[in-house]
């Protein structure tokens, strides 16, 4: 396990030194932000509680996130008790607000990856390849401002994968049709 930390620190320093540039800064922080709380994919899918023939979709993907967020903030963050990154790796600074809760699996990876990969598999590929690049983007942007392992973000995008598709196995009643 301690080669494993060493490896996804020297990772997080290696984004840090070589990735990390003043003017994409700005850029990664606008699209962590938007995966704040889930704010943005929360009000995604309600807006699409208002229209018949995206009303579906809309609440598989807040079963969705429901379902990753009591996998990941309600028992994993608690149960594994992981400290933030920039908290024990000598050198790496973090560049987003500070967060208040514990870092593994990140809460960000979850609900992105459980919205956008609803949205993917339910919307036209026009709007559903749009949507999971972002997903990704968001859970990829936790690594770069510094505030999450990449085992962090890996595992929270699985999770995120495993609450879209038993959404979409509970909206169907046999299988989740991607």
């Amino acid at each position: 396990m301690e080669v494993l930390w060493q490896i996804e620190g020297n990772i997080l320093l290696w984004i840090q030194e070589y990735v990390r540039a003043d003017w994409l800064n700005p850029i990664v922080n606008f699209i962590t932000n938007l995966g704040n709380a889930g704010w943005f994919w929360l009000l995604l899918l309600a807006a699409m509680l208002f229209f018949k023939k995206t009303r579906k979709t809309g609440i598989t993907g807040l079963i969705a996130m429901l379902i990753g967020f009591i996998i990941t903030n309600v028992c994993l963050k608690n149960l594994v008790a992981r400290v933030r990154p920039y908290e024990v790796i000598e050198g790496l600074e973090y560049i987003t607000k500070t967060p208040s809760d514990w870092s593994f699996p990140s809460g960000h990876s979850t609900a992105s990856m459980a919205a956008s990969v609803v949205l993917f598999c339910k919307l036209p590929k026009k709007y559903g390849v749009p949507v999971l690049v972002l997903g990704i983007l968001i859970s990829l942007s936790r690594l770069y401002v510094g505030v999450h392992y990449p085992t962090d973000v890996i595992v929270g995008m699985l999770v995120g994968w495993f609450g879209a598709f038993m959404a979409m196995k509970i909206m169907s009643k046999n299988t989740a049709n991607c």
